[in-house]
């Protein structure tokens, strides 16, 4: 509806239904929007503000401005300067992150004066943290295909003189004494263990196309928790705040619950194996508004599906955050940096990007990716 029909359905119909209109309009906006009186108390909010701080209309409308802020926070300026002139004012790229929101929320701000003669103030932020993330993804994609060639070659050139390798230790062991036994022992187990590292890069190495089809992401994740209820994780709780209504996920069940088995794995092992309150919690939702480019093809898809894997564990160092899809970033002791990076790997080879919030006792991985189409073009 154009704006000159939607002023006459509102002569038509009236000030509720006018009213009830510009609600259901302001509500379908993916950005954040805000009202604020002449005391920056917030008198109105749109569902995406609700969905931006984490808090519902009717507790944000208990909020000042400067208590959804970091201190000092030149956005406070803007909207007195907005109020102060009767018009509008933008700024970009201003970091609002606080332990409410995320360590780091950097967003555009628009601001205009409601009225001439009113002094409330309408406040709309556009996230650019998403944008940035969606270019690092493209990054890590690009560092994950040159893993694959390395892959390949290691597979070739490493793997077959280590079965020599391990294959003579053996015969050794058999004419040697005992302490000498220790040692082809030793060659023995780490010439497993170089093969166990060399198989991890064959993950990277398989360049065949997915087979796809019509996935339940619980299903899925069900899967992932009996394993590890039943295993490294039996010491933590789960939490399971799911949408039923969810459709489908386009994916492959098998590279999926690797996926979420990693991403489980990892929030356990930030855990510690020996924390008291340990949890995990899994939630799915559907978060319209993210369109990317599809793998091999010019195709534009929406990414509505969210699924996260949220931990309570004490979060990732912040000189590691930028980087920590990258081969061979960890912050284990004993790990060797290709688990996440194999995560997005997986995630963007189906057409959807996964991304890192981390705070002490809340770090959040999140995977945002496309949901089934029927051959008819239905959802």
């Amino acid at each position: 509806m154009n704006l000159t029909a939607l002023a006459r359905g509102r002569r038509r119909d009236g000030p509720a239904a006018s009213a009830s209109r510009g609600d259901a309009i302001l509500n379908v906006l993916p950005l954040p929007v805000l009202l604020v009186d002449d005391d920056n108390q917030v008198v109105e909010a749109n569902a995406a503000a609700e969905f931006f701080f984490d808090m519902s209309r009717v507790m944000l409308c208990r909020h000042r401005l400067a208590d959804l802020l970091p201190f000092g926070s030149p956005i406070l300026s803007l909207v007195d300067e907005a109020r102060r002139r009767s018009g509008s004012m933008n700024e970009y790229r201003v970091d609002i992150g606080n332990p409410r929101i995320g360590s780091e929320r950097i967003v555009d701000v628009f601001v205009a004066a409601a009225g001439e003669a009113d002094p409330q103030v309408v406040l709309m932020l556009q996230e650019r943290t998403l944008a940035e993330k969606i270019d690092r993804q493209l990054t890590h994609r690009g560092a994950a295909r040159s893993i694959s060639a390395l892959g390949s070659m290691l597979a070739h050139e490493i793997k077959n003189p280590l079965s020599g390798i391990r294959g003579a230790a053996q015969l050794l062991e058999t004419s040697v004494d005992d302490a000498d036994r220790t040692l082809t022992r030793l060659i023995c187990e780490e010439t497993d263990r170089i093969v166990k590292l060399v198989d991890r890069f064959e993950d990277f190495a398989d360049g065949r196309p997915l087979e796809r089809e019509a996935v339940n992401i619980h299903a899925v994740l069900e899967h992932v928790k009996r394993l590890a209820v039943s295993g490294f994780a039996r010491h933590i709780r789960f939490i399971e705040t799911y949408d039923p209504s969810l459709p489908p996920v386009m994916g492959n069940r098998d590279q999926l619950i690797q996926v979420f088995l990693n991403l489980v794995k990892n929030a356990a092992e930030a855990i510690g194996p020996d924390a008291v309150d340990g949890e995990i919690e899994l939630t799915t939702a559907f978060r319209p508004g993210v369109r990317m480019t599809v793998p091999g093809t010019r195709e534009r898809v929406s990414l509505p599906l969210e699924f996260c894997v949220r931990d309570n564990g004490p979060g990732v160092p912040e000189d590691l955050a930028r980087h920590l899809f990258d081969p061979f970033v960890t912050t284990k002791q004993s790990g060797s940096g290709l688990g996440l990076a194999l995560v997005a790997k997986i995630v963007g080879d189906h057409g959807g990007v996964v991304e890192c919030d981390s705070l002490p006792r809340r770090t959040t991985f999140r995977a945002l990716m496309p949901m089934h189409v029927a051959r008819d073009g239905r959802a």
